[in-house]
């Protein structure tokens, strides 16, 4: 019987061992980027992979979601998802962006996928599995990143899915019901010296997909027979910005969006504008308050010029909540790992103000996603560039593994005391119901 030391050891080498091939999966998918819900390619990937380690799977969750499933040797125990995020973001400029459609791994997605299968790599070493109890669930989820929203609302209306983030439809459609335990790490460019960080929180949010429609004419000559939907919209903003100064501080309030469409041709009045929207905020509460405000900034434009607006108002993300019992265990190891100068703590209440849908995760079960060193330039950017592979795809994959080992050896005592004090914010009865009431259709005609 091996010790969980020497049960580390034995993992972190196998992964050492599979550097070059781990690495090689991020780089792959680094080079062939998939928005949400459409990852076919580097769904193929995972599950050829799986085919490789004789992983039995699961493909087509949530439309391209793999989830894999390996029993350990010490017998029955917790169920353990280490997650690795399928999709792309659209930044056309991005030095890996594909030429088609724009997508491009400008959050570190493809590492994740590498890590995540290095961890796996790891613990199915045979010395190491025979002496855990309870089961791997390794699982490559779809759609984190909340884009392309006229895209999902067509997804939705063709029945093909309920909610528009990944593991928001994964929770619904039951994926997670047998997972007792969840941890995924992200890479970030924002962590000085440091090569580790756990703690923290980020933002829950409410997505909106908003049109105005107004009346076309003649821009020039009779511009009076026409009611601009552009400047419905433009009044709309500016109503957001003047209420700017009520949002309060301690609610790390972000309110943001795109113009999609902005009407057809110069010399017409634009009688179409689409607008994508986002409304985030540090506690639930909050983001249903600032939501609402957002909405009467919405109609107040149509009543402005007389358009009328259509607010689609779609559930979003919640925010984090690391199950303390397994940050320390992630702190232990990534000190253990790189040392403790290099791994950070970042306090609870600090909040990233961005948001994941592994808040909504975090809200049913124990969870902890923490970040990794590795990238440079700005989240969301073309700058945002992975340039230390070892601090991004590597050390994330030995301090997962270690982690399940502490978790699932000497009968999973670890695992069973951390589920056993956890406290759900919610079941998952609750959340489907507290979801569903932030989809909303608002019609307002600004003209009646």
């Amino acid at each position: 019987m091996l010790s969980r030391q020497e049960l580390k050891q034995r993992a972190c080498a196998a992964i050492d061992r599979s550097e070059a091939e781990i690495v090689g999966v991020a780089r792959q998918i680094l080079n062939n980027p998939e928005p949400g819900f459409s990852e076919s390619k580097t769904a193929q990937l995972v599950a050829d992979k799986f085919d490789e380690l004789g992983i039995d799977y699961r493909t087509g969750l949530a439309l391209t979601g793999v989830k894999g499933r390996i029993a350990g040797g010490g017998g029955p125990g917790p169920r353990v998802a280490l997650i690795g995020e399928l999709d792309s973001l659209i930044v056309n400029e991005h030095p890996h962006a594909d030429a088609d459609t724009g997508a491009a791994h400008a959050c570190g997605h493809h590492c994740q996928i590498g890590m995540m299968l290095g961890a796996i790599r790891g613990l199915t070493q045979p010395e190491v599995l025979e002496q855990l109890s309870g089961e791997l669930v390794p699982f490559a989820v779809p759609a984190e990143e909340f884009i392309e929203v006229s895209r999902r609302l067509q997804l939705r209306e063709e029945k093909k899915l309920e909610f528009m983030g990944g593991k928001q439809e994964l929770i619904r459609l039951g994926e997670f019901d047998d997972v007792d335990l969840a941890m995924m790490c992200h890479t970030a460019s924002d962590m000085g010296d440091h090569k580790f960080a756990v703690g923290g929180t980020s933002n829950g949010h409410v997505v909106k997909y908003v049109q105005f429609l107004g009346k076309g004419a003649h821009a020039g000559s009779a511009p009076h027979l026409g009611v601009n939907a552009l400047n419905a919209a433009s009044f709309a903003l500016q109503a957001i910005h003047n209420n700017r100064e009520a949002f309060r501080g301690e609610d790390t309030v972000r309110v943001h969006g795109i113009m999609t469409k902005g009407g057809e041709a110069v010399n017409a009045v634009p009688a179409d504008v689409r607008l994508e929207w986002r409304v985030r905020s540090a506690t639930p509460k909050a983001v249903v308050q600032n939501s609402t405000i957002v909405d009467r900034c919405f109609k107040a434009g149509a009543l402005a010029v007389g358009a009328s607006v259509k607010i689609t108002n779609i559930p979003g993300y919640l925010p984090m909540k690391h199950d303390t019992h397994l940050q320390e265990l992630f702190r232990q190891n990534a000190t253990a790992l790189i040392g403790e100068s290099r791994t950070l703590v970042i306090p609870g209440r600090r909040n990233r103000g961005g948001s994941t849908d592994m808040g909504d995760l975090s809200h049913l079960m124990p969870v902890c996603h923490p970040y990794t060193a590795g990238a440079v330039g700005s989240g969301h950017s073309k700058e945002y560039l992975i340039n230390d592979y070892q601090a991004a795809v590597v050390n994330p994959a030995k301090i997962m593994a270690m982690v399940v080992i502490d978790l699932l050896a000497e009968g999973a005592a670890k695992a069973k005391e951390v589920t056993h004090s956890h406290r759900p914010v919610m079941k998952k009865a609750a959340y489907l119901r507290f979801q569903r009431e932030r989809a909303e259709v608002i019609e307002y005609n600004g003209a009646e």
